[in-house]
């Protein structure tokens, strides 16, 4: 009674093929490889768009502790 041999699959795989029809489940596995193809496509723009973002000359925002004063400092010339 422990784990399911190969047989065990190949029944339930046949009882699948009967309830759905093999089309149906070529289908679902078309739609499946879309939607993966789609969200890797998704996840690759959306890296794209950050290092687009990231080339730009504004210097990147940082969150200060409430507390800290941000300042700007300068260089002293002498004249």
């Amino acid at each position: 009674m422990g784990s399911m041999s190969i047989w065990h699959w190949v029944i339930v795989l046949v009882v699948v093929m009967l309830i759905f029809g093999t089309k149906k489940i070529g289908n679902i596995g078309s739609d499946l490889g879309k939607a993966v193809k789609g969200f890797k496509d998704g996840v690759k723009g959306e890296e794209d768009k950050a290092d687009a973002s990231q080339s730009t000359t504004q210097p990147p925002q940082q969150v200060a502790d409430k507390s800290t004063i941000d300042v700007e400092t300068r260089e002293k010339t002498r004249h």
